[in-house]
């Protein structure tokens, strides 16, 4: 992992397309302004480890189904 240390104002640039800077730092909380592509999907660690839970469930679902139609040998 790449540590940084960074003031408020000041940013952080990933790869040609994405930046992020620090907005504001208030006790233990820090808010990021992230400037990236449309196409790029941006969440919260917790909230995108909630929708990779629910596609795997999803993909289970969808394997239980194909599971119950009938062979053809």
């Amino acid at each position: 992992m790449l540590v940084l240390t960074r003031k408020t104002g000041e940013s952080i640039q990933i790869g040609d397309d994405i930046e992020l800077t620090v907005i504001s730092v208030k006790g233990d909380q820090v808010k990021l302004g992230i400037n990236a592509p449309k196409n790029v999907d941006i969440h919260r660690k917790e909230v995108y480890l909630s929708i990779q839970e629910e596609n795997t469930e999803a993909s289970k679902r969808v394997d239980n189904l194909f599971n119950l139609l009938p062979k053809n040998d």
